[in-house]
């Protein structure tokens, strides 16, 4: 039986670690929350503009797999977006059986805002740090998060 004197005296640091992630994820998914609201969107519409911001225009099968979501789900999702008119389905060049997807130019403006709002957040929040250290930070995320796909592959992480 061990004593109390070799028992440890709080959690691992590696799961103090854990708890300021999840603690991480709770405020930036708040603010995201906000944010996305504010411009009278939802965090799946968001992100459906934010994948055509990013990626350019794709098909509306190509944005599901992307998306990791229905085909249907997205049809749901660009009903709502083209109707507030931030994006634009057209048929698809070479495929007569697709549908193209691409960002209006509301739809542009809007995500433009976004990337904004997102690089503001950025330099208040590391501006002061040490180029190095925002280095090793960047790296570790990246590894944390390989880590998370490498143990839920089906996850959106």
């Amino acid at each position: 039986m061990k004593s109390l004197h070799d028992m440890p005296e709080g959690p691992a640091p590696a799961s103090v670690s854990l708890d300021r992630l999840f603690e991480l994820s709770e405020v930036l998914g708040a603010m995201m929350q906000r944010g996305v609201a504010e411009r009278g969107l939802t965090t799946a519409r968001a992100g459906v503009l934010w994948a055509l911001f990013h990626e350019g225009p794709m098909t509306q099968r190509a944005l599901a797999g992307r998306l990791r979501v229905t085909p249907r789900n997205v049809t749901g999702l660009l009903d709502a977006l083209q109707e507030d008119g931030l994006v634009v389905r057209e048929a698809h060049p070479s495929d007569r059986r697709a549908t193209l997807v691409s960002l209006s130019g509301d739809g542009r403006a809007l995500t433009a805002e976004l990337r904004s709002g997102r690089d503001d957040l950025a330099a208040a929040l590391f501006a002061d740090m040490p180029p190095g250290q925002l280095d090793a930070f960047t790296t570790s995320l990246a590894q944390v998060i390989d880590r998370l796909k490498a143990v839920d592959p089906t996850g959106r992480a």
